[in-house]
């Protein structure tokens, strides 16, 4: 299955509100991912640009579509980003694959 990498940020005011109450949200993260097939295999807190991080695997792009646009919509965030993650065979792949493409610069002669 494929690995994703989200990121997000959480309002001031979700903030407030785990101030108040505070809570595991990894469970809750891990219930979302489950509810396609998932699987969450990371949920990290951080300092900097995002707020926080998972690592999680999903059976296609459309089931983390689902999950992330459910979490974004819920409306405790003010971003969220995934990242599809790529296995080193599957980058091997590609690089084999990117010499066969005809790519040809914007302006350069045909």
């Amino acid at each position: 299955m494929p690995l994703y990498l989200s990121r997000f940020s959480y309002t001031p005011e979700t903030w407030a509100r785990l101030i108040g109450h505070p809570e595991d949200r990894a469970e809750a993260a891990r219930s979302y991912i489950e509810s396609v097939g998932g699987k969450l295999h990371g949920f990290w807190y951080a300092f900097g640009t995002h707020d926080g991080y998972n690592l999680w695997e999903a059976p296609d792009n459309v089931s983390m579509a689902a999950v992330g646009l459910a979490i974004s919509g819920g409306g405790a965030l003010s971003s969220f980003e995934t990242t599809v993650l790529l296995t080193v065979d599957e980058t091997l792949d590609a690089l084999g694959r990117a010499g066969q493409v005809r790519y040809r610069a914007p302006g350069a002669e045909r």
